[in-house]
């Protein structure tokens, strides 16, 4: 078992005091325990020993006592008994020893000096108070006596004496004049301990009448004044003009004049005295010299340092001072008076006496019967103090015997005590210097044992904290004590326990499973007793979420968490902290549940910012460090020097970085001459300089400031520096960007970027133009111009090139000489026009054109390149003709060959070539005309299915926008769908051109189709379109949809259209609800819609549908269902409108489908089928008129001698490099651009299987080829024109569609 005691044993079992109690018992004894115990006397309050009182007052001698049971009072006075009965002036107050002597009613303070003791006494004992010596207070009057003035020459050393009554106590001293104002006082002039004024040296201001020496009394709070002493200082000028006055020339010379003297000691006298002081109180030493100069005073100790932290220098280091003396500052001290004639010192030999002071007092026994103590009285003095014992107030040698005592000088043992042995012993310890008086009672007491911790008193404790059960208890003899755990539990022993001699169990590390009642017992050979104590153990708090290190900018919003857990029995408040003090009292500070957030946070709201949690057990606490940045300072205290004529220096002191280190400074100046309130960036350093020599431009008035940068950002600029205007100088630099371009064919345009002021370098800028024809061997033809940018030079050749150059100057001289640049004179438009024009046909939408260059003199100015006309005539399957769309191609440089896009098959085209110079177009070549071959005709118009019956469905169609050729035929192909949109057998139809309608006949009942429609020219097939139908299920005419056509929700939002089809629903995974009705399947026509669905449920259920257009708010339409079928057609729909629709089931609590949305869109992807694969494609070849044969014939032949030729595929491949766009050497073409029409081309339509030209691959985009009118030269000097276009009217071509094909078909053709 661990035991830890608080207080050693000794031989005593139990030791108890009481106000200054020794116990072996470390228990709290509280007031109730108190009382109940018998206790001897014990003096609490008593007056000093030496009492001096008012005389004018009532004398009160305290005397306070308390025991068990209370003390009695009786005083001593002189040593004899002090009947206070018998004096009426006296009275002692009730329950209380405090005597009160009444003088205020006649009575005499003086009558009643003496010396006082104090007794109180119970059946235990009888203690003593200190002898107590009463004095009254004494303020004598000064004795009256003649002062007569003090004549004082000026130098000479002076004292004013004090010599006041001697007081009880003595009195406080000061000096004053008739006004009552203090006299100034200083190294010349001071006061000392005795009181006596003294003058090292007086000097003439010195004199005065009223030097008055004032005595305060503090006891009778009076003051008195001795008569006021006049001291009149003699100045050595008047002293010589006297004796002047009175004596010949030849009898004196007068008298010296005021000399220095060396420093004589004015106190103490001699050259050595002693002084001796007790120990604790303050030793005064003092020293004052007089001298001219006023001596300066040193102090210090043979042998020794003066002691530290105690000594004091005083009245201007005169008095040495030290406070709470002891034996070691004996010594000698020796004090020293300087100044420039010498010096004098005195030797103070102190020595340090001591009256008796405590080693051990004796200290209260409490003891059982048959214990053992000790009473020990111990103390020390200089000399060493005899010590003497009293019992009860009575010498001990004639006390009654006590067999249990025994006196061993400064110690009385006691042994096998009994009741009777109570009694108090006093301690007398006294040298010459005092006395000591100590009062110690023996108290035995008999007691059974004593539980002092309240009853069922609860303790909470945190987890994994020590755990202290209280247990105070009193007994005599002291009683064991012992833990039990539980209402049946055993005594609690081993190393989890620590048991305290006071009585309290220990737990030093508490779990959840130490909750519990403990009982402690105590007992004695008197009794036991038993107390009960709760524990229960709470969970300790924690900060799960700290508040973290945050750096923010000025001006922002931040905030820190604190997110705690805690046990859910305890309160916790949380209290946030600012640099461990309080937050500021400021609204920016908002504190939430968890969390501390500062809005606007400002540079004082740096810190170290802590949440504190507390409960009533427990504290936790975290801190985070918030630094504010922002941007920094401005720079201040620029200053310029080192100034040169093209440099200066310039350095400034950087401003508050905030946090966030400045990373450089940005240097800008200010043309103050040139453009004032302009500031231009100069240079930049880094952040670690503060310094910079900075180059200067002549004829410049700078001024500059600087910038402070870090990561936050740029600070606002410093206030400017002062101005330095530099010298003015020749100009560095000519203009630039100087030019000669003709504006006119007869003239040359010299223009050119003027310079700055800035780099003006000087007043008077002007320029100096000249210019000369090259090749030709002509002088310079100069002129000088103002500060302008431009000069024309007129009458001069067209397009003929010039030397030319542009010099700066001033009223200081000109600038270096200037590099010379060609211009040229007005351009005139070009005379002549490209020919041999030739077109070489590529395919049925490109051709390349030819021409020969013209010559580069007729070109009469830059030659940008040449531009190709071309227009359709007519197209040659209809023989109709329309507007004229001219289109433009450009070609930069002396290109000689291009690339036509984009053009259209089995068409006639005229084209013709301009060449083109700055000045414009020249005239243009004599018109070519060129056809185009056949190509693959586009998409039928629109399929329209209709007439749906059992087994047939009406097709109608009409014929491509563009056939591009002579039509062939038409090619139908059709498969039917299944319920899994799995395609069925692929069946082919072969249809003349011709034909606009076809009915399909033996088809199958109720089943959805596919069909895939397009045309065909001697070239091949065009792109196809597709639409799905359904056969009708029966006579009535329901559209029956195969099952799994489409599910989705039940409720669907459909559209009808001119034309039928179907749009797979998206599915959903739900949770069967019974019952319910499911998979709502629409179809729908142009004026009817087939609805399908499942059910599940009862059987024989009667549905409904309702309908209604989507998002409308009209009412829903219902339409009765007949027996239980799952389909029904609605009828009457408006083609082309998107409606809602939901089916319900009569009989179920009017139970239906939910509200949800359905729209149907594109049609099903569908199977692409390969045609170039199948065989009547070569029959129909075969087939064809004998008059189209030739023309096909010639046709295939160039196909397979120049392949199948998309024009995207060639390109991508990079087959041809007559076709890649914008190459130096390649006949490639310019920017493209229609004038008619600017819209994209189609994306939507595929390449057939056999890879056939179709209109929409073919007719590329001319982005590819061209630049635009406003085309650019490239470095190499190539021209990109641009592919525009330009309308003419012409006649109208015959047999062109006028019907706008279905949008519904357009859709349908982008598969």
């Amino acid at each position: 078992m661990m035991k830890k005691k608080s207080i050693p044993a000794s031989k005593p079992s139990l030791m108890l005091f009481l106000c200054q109690i020794v116990s072996a018992l470390d228990v709290p004894l509280d007031s109730k325990l108190l009382e109940e115990l018998s206790q001897p006397p014990t003096i609490t309050q008593q007056s000093p020993k030496d009492y001096i009182v008012d005389p004018r007052e009532n004398i009160v001698i305290q005397c306070e006592a308390k025991g068990k049971p209370p003390p009695s009072f009786s005083w001593t006075r002189n040593g004899t008994h002090f009947d206070i009965d018998k004096d009426a002036q006296v009275t002692m107050k009730p329950n209380s020893g405090t005597l009160v002597i009444n003088i205020m009613n006649g009575g005499k303070a003086e009558a009643y000096e003496g010396v006082y003791q104090c007794t109180a006494r119970n059946e235990r004992g009888a203690a003593i108070s200190n002898n107590i010596v009463i004095r009254p207070s004494r303020s004598p009057l000064w004795t009256k006596e003649k002062l007569e003035p003090n004549h004082v020459r000026e130098g000479d050393s002076l004292v004013l004496h004090c010599r006041p009554p001697v007081g009880l106590p003595p009195p406080i001293i000061f000096w004053m004049d008739n006004a009552f104002q203090r006299l100034p006082q200083s190294e010349r002039v001071s006061q000392g301990l005795n009181g006596d004024l003294y003058f090292s040296n007086v000097q003439p201001e010195d004199t005065r009448e009223d030097y008055i020496c004032y005595a305060r009394f503090n006891h009778t709070q009076t003051i008195q004044q001795k008569q006021p002493i006049s001291v009149k200082v003699v100045s050595m000028d008047s002293l010589n003009d006297t004796i002047a006055a009175n004596l010949s020339d030849t009898d004196i010379y007068g008298a010296k004049p005021v000399t220095e003297r060396q420093p004589v000691l004015l106190t103490p006298t001699g050259s050595t005295s002693t002084k001796v002081e007790l120990r604790g109180n303050v030793l005064l030493l003092e020293c004052i010299a007089a001298g001219l100069p006023t001596p300066v005073i040193r102090w210090t100790k043979e042998g020794g340092e003066l002691p530290a932290n105690r000594t004091f220098f005083e009245n201007f280091k005169k008095t040495l001072k030290i406070i709470d003396v002891s034996e070691a500052d004996s010594g000698n001290y020796k004090c020293t008076a300087r100044n420039v004639l010498g010096s004098v010192h005195h030797v103070i030999s102190v020595t340090v006496k001591a009256a008796p002071y405590w080693i051990t007092a004796p200290r209260n026994l409490v003891l059982s019967p048959g214990e053992d103590g000790t009473l020990i009285c111990r103390a020390n003095g200089n000399p060493k103090p005899s010590i003497s014992w009293l019992a009860n107030g009575v010498p001990i040698a004639i006390a009654p015997e006590d067999p249990s005592r025994k006196v061993d000088g400064d110690t009385i043992i006691f042994s096998h005590v009994q009741e009777r042995s109570s009694a108090v012993y006093q301690c007398n310890a006294s040298n010459e210097y005092g006395y000591l008086l100590a009062n110690a009672f023996v108290n035995v007491l008999a007691e059974p044992p004593r539980i002092l911790t309240p009853a069922n008193k609860l303790y909470q404790v945190i987890a994994d904290s020590p755990a202290l059960l209280d247990c105070a208890y009193f007994g005599s003899p002291k009683p064991e004590i012992e833990w039990f755990k539980g209402a049946k539990g055993s005594i609690l022993r081993g190393n989890e326990y620590i048991f305290h001699d006071n009585g309290t169990l220990e737990i030093p590390v508490a779990q959840k499973d130490s909750t519990g009642t403990y009982t402690c017992v105590a007992r004695n050979e008197l009794g036991k007793i038993q107390n009960e104590v709760h524990l229960e153990i709470k969970d300790p708090t924690m900060i799960i979420k700290q508040p973290e290190y945050t750096v923010v900018q000025r001006y922002s919003q931040v905030s820190f968490e604190c997110i705690i857990k805690h046990d859910s029995t305890l309160l916790p408040t949380v209290v946030w902290l600012k640099d461990n003090d309080e937050l500021p009292d400021d609204e920016r500070f908002l504190v939430g549940k968890d969390n501390l957030t500062i809005m606007n946070v400002t540079d004082k709201d740096d810190g170290t910012y802590t949440c504190v949690v507390n409960t009533t057990l427990d504290s936790v606490s975290a801190s985070a460090v918030l630094t504010v940045v922002a941007r920094p300072n401005p720079p201040f205290d620029l200053e310029l020097t080192g100034q040169l004529e093209r440099s200066i220096d310039l350095s400034w002191t950087p401003g508050d970085e905030n946090n966030s280190p400045i990373t450089n400074f940005v240097i800008e100046y200010e043309d103050g001459l040139h453009e004032p309130g302009v500031w231009h960036y100069q240079t930049e350093v880094p952040g670690t300089q503060t310094t910079v020599q900075l180059k200067l431009s002549p004829y410049v008035n700078y001024s500059f400031r600087v910038i402070a940068v870090n990561k936050i950002g740029r600070s606002q600029p410093s206030e400017p520096s002062q101005q330095y205007l530099t010298k003015s100088a020749n100009p560095d630099e000519n203009p630039a960007n100087v030019q000669g371009i003709g504006s006119e064919p007869d003239n040359l345009v010299i223009t050119w970027e003027s310079l700055t002021g800035f780099q003006s370098n000087g007043p008077g800028l002007q320029y100096k133009v000249s210019w000369r024809q090259k090749d030709v061997d002509d002088e310079w033809t100069s002129v000088i111009v103002a500060n302008v940018s431009k000069y024309i030079v007129s009458g001069t050749p067209t397009f003929v090139p010039y030397e030319i150059k542009v010099q700066a100057l001033n009223d200081l001289g000109y600038a270096p000489e200037p590099s010379e640049v060609i211009g040229h004179s007005g351009e005139d438009l070009p005379m002549v026009a490209p020919g041999n024009v030739q077109v070489h046909v590529i395919n049925s939408t490109l051709a390349k054109v030819h021409w020969d260059p013209v010559p580069l003199k007729t070109v009469r100015g830059h030659l940008q390149g040449y531009k190709v006309y071309y227009w359709k005539v007519q197209s040659l399957s209809r023989r109709s003709r329309r507007h004229v769309e001219k289109k433009i191609l450009t070609f930069r440089g002396n290109k000689t060959f291009g690339m036509l896009p984009g053009l259209e098959p089995y068409s006639s085209y005229k084209l013709n070539v301009r060449v083109v110079n700055g000045k414009g177009e020249g005239p243009a070549s004599p018109d070519k005309v060129f056809k185009t071959p056949e190509g693959v005709p586009s998409s039928p118009s629109f399929l329209k299915i209709t007439n749906p019956t059992l087994d047939s469905l009406t097709l109608e169609w009409g014929s491509p926008t563009h056939p591009n050729g002579v039509l062939t035929s038409y090619i139908l192909k059709f498969q039917p769908i299944n319920n899994t949109h799995e395609l069925g057998p692929l069946v082919e139809i072969r249809i003349p051109a011709n034909e606009s309608t076809l009915i399909l006949k033996n088809l199958n009942y109720s089943t959805r189709y596919k069909f895939y429609f397009n045309a065909q020219t001697s070239v091949g097939s065009g792109s196809q379109i597709t639409e799905e139908a359904v056969t009708i299920m029966d006579e009535a005419g329901i559209l029956h949809p195969a099952v799994g056509a489409g599910k989705g929700y039940s409720e669907i939002l459909f559209a009808t259209s001119p034309v039928m089809h179907t749009v797979g629903p998206t599915f959903y995974k739900v949770q069967p609800l019974y019952p319910r009705i499911r998979n709502v399947t629409t179809a729908a026509a142009e004026t009817y819609a087939n609805i399908s669905w499942e059910y599940e449920g009862p059987d024989h259920a009667n549905f409904y549908v309702e309908y209604g257009v989507a998002g409308s708010k009209e009412d829903w339409k219902k339409e009765i269902v007949n027996g239980s079928r799952s389909f029904f057609v609605l009828k009457g729909l408006t083609p082309g409108t998107a409606y809602k629709v939901r089916v319900g089931a009569e009989g179920l609590s009017g139970f239906r489908s939910s509200e949800d949305v359905f729209e149907t869109g594109p049609a099903m992807a569908s199977r692409q089928v390969d045609i170039a694969t199948q065989g009547w494609f070569i029959g129909l070849m075969c087939a064809v008129a004998l008059l189209i044969l030739i023309l096909l014939i010639v046709c295939f032949i160039r196909r397979n001698k120049g392949g199948k030729y998309p024009v995207k595929e060639k390109e991508d491949a990079h087959a041809d490099p007559e076709i890649q766009p914008m190459k130096e050497d390649d006949g490639t073409f310019g920017e493209y651009s229609d004038a008619e029409d600017h819209k994209p081309l189609k994306k939507g339509s595929r390449t057939p299987s056999d890879r056939t030209v179709k209109k929409e691959d073919s007719d590329d985009s001319l982005v590819d080829y061209g630049e635009g009118v406003n085309g650019q030269f490239n470095e190499d000097g190539s021209f990109i024109g641009q592919y525009s276009g330009k309308k003419e009217k012409e006649p109208a071509e015959g047999n062109e569609s006028s019907e706008a094909p279905s949008p519904v078909n357009a859709m349908n053709s982008f598969v």
